[in-house]
């Protein structure tokens, strides 16, 4: 419950905030251009609203609604998700969204993408300049990877080291390094010292989207960090410090250990025996101390652990790059990833239209959960800054109720010299508002299901 909490307090700040800039984009413009905006209103308040004030000598209503899945301001003179239309029925007045000039019009629908959009620089910025960016490049990760079984069936192995996708080397893990691999045609891996080729087939990324595990992992070296008091690797003389590097002479990882102990205690359990457990709890491994390797044999207990505690610290296992920035040095560095950020979100739209992406579609659920489980400000202004991003995107879609449907028509409008009609407009919020709805109650349905099954 208490993670729970957590999260959801996360996902409404960040989405309080988000809704806010949004909607001071298409407030500042407005003013800007003397449009009158009769209400600014963080959540939507179908039947009633939270809370309401309006200032004295003050055009505008603030208020705050009680569902908690946007925002809006109401534009004089302007169909949108409020469909007043008893308003557009009276004659046009000069402060009214449509007496203004197209180009004013046009600024004031894309003035939320706008802020959105400068918001995540500016997020992006201040994080590099609070915390640097700090990265394991997967070229010198020591253990290489471990992929899942899909990434197997196309020909990698558990240990190589991703180095290129066509020729464009690899820097670090994320969601970058997933699209150049599954749009590539060849991918170059080091394995056992030497470069080899892994063709990518076609489809590989709905193959990776039905699985439910992650595609890879970075192998996790086996250094011992402490040994319970007369546990059989402390009796065979293993030390803080040492790193096993090899079980029964083949090579390993901490999770490959684990793994191997396991499936011996399985193996024990559905047919036991004296002799079968002595064989099974018999061991050797090879470990390194002070750059110096040597063997040791052992005899784990009956639960199959010898009595260690793995260091679990990523950092002192796997090499890190930590790059700081000085507080000008930051914005160039913000505005690059913010761009490279949009630009990877924008390649992974095309596999929301296959059905393994559909199914892959997340609500208010799949939001929250990329929130950490425990308050972090780092992760909560990542975060942030691209949920940001995520925002500005889908509302410069050329879907009608967005605001890319209003740009659309305005850019219909300057190429054309004439308006859509009203009862065009009118139709046309109305199928966009019936669209975006049926994706929300989709996205969240598919939460639901992912939650049960």
């Amino acid at each position: 419950m208490e993670t729970f909490l957590i999260r959801a307090l996360q996902l409404v700040l960040s989405l309080s905030l988000l809704v806010i800039i949004h909607e001071m984009g298409h407030f500042l413009f407005a003013r800007l251009f003397k449009t009158r905006v009769e209400k600014f209103c963080l959540f939507f308040d179908p039947w009633f609203t939270l809370f309401k004030f309006k200032p004295k000598r003050s055009e505008t209503e603030y208020a705050v609604g009680w569902l908690p899945l946007g925002g809006y301001v109401k534009i004089s003179g302007m169909i949108d998700e409020s469909m007043d239309l008893e308003q557009m029925k009276q004659p046009p007045q000069p402060w009214e969204f449509r007496s203004k000039p197209a180009w004013q019009r046009l600024l004031i629908m894309i003035g939320g993408v706008l802020f959105n959009f400068l918001l995540a620089l500016f997020i992006y910025s201040m994080i590099l300049f609070a915390w640097g960016d700090t990265y394991i490049p997967v070229q010198k990760a020591p253990l290489g990877m471990d992929f899942n079984e899909t990434m197997h069936q196309v020909g990698f192995q558990d240990g190589d080291v991703l180095v290129s996708a066509d020729g464009v080397p690899f820097e670090r893990m994320g969601a970058d390094l997933l699209m150049g691999i599954v749009d590539a045609r060849q991918v170059t891996v080091l394995r056992d010292g030497k470069e080899t080729s892994v063709y990518i087939p076609d489809g590989l990324m709905d193959r990776l989207l039905a699985d439910s595990t992650r595609f890879a992992d970075f192998r996790i070296p086996f250094v011992l960090d402490s040994l319970a008091a007369q546990s059989p690797a402390q009796l065979a003389g293993l030390q803080p410090g040492d790193s096993i590097t090899q079980l029964d002479g083949r090579n390993i990882a901490y999770l490959d250990f684990r793994a191997e102990m396991e499936q011996r205690r399985q193996t024990l359990a559905a047919a036991p025996s004296d002799s079968l457990s002595q064989a099974l709890r018999h061991i050797r491994l090879t470990y390194v101390r002070q750059g110096v390797t040597d063997t040791v044999s052992l005899s784990v207990d009956t639960a199959f652990t010898m009595g260690v505690y793995a260091v679990g610290q990523t950092d002192r296992l796997l090499p890190v790059v930590q790059k700081d920035y000085g507080f000008f040095a930051s914005f160039p560095a913000g505005i690059k990833l913010g761009v490279e950020t949009l630009e990877g979100y924008v390649g992974q739209m095309k596999y929301l239209f296959s059905k393994e992406g559909a199914k892959q579609l997340g609500g208010f659920g799949a939001i929250g959960s990329i929130f950490p489980a425990t308050w972090d400000w780092h992760q909560f202004w990542y975060m942030t800054a691209f949920l940001s991003i995520i925002l500005a995107f889908m509302n410069i879609l050329p879907i009608p109720a967005l605001d890319g449907g209003h740009v659309l028509f305005l850019l219909y409008e300057i190429v054309a010299r004439r308006k859509p009609s009203d009862k065009f407009m009118e139709r046309a919020q109305m199928v966009g508002m019936f669209l975006l709805f049926a994706l929300l109650i989709w996205a969240n349905l598919n939460d639901v299901i992912r939650f049960l099954f």
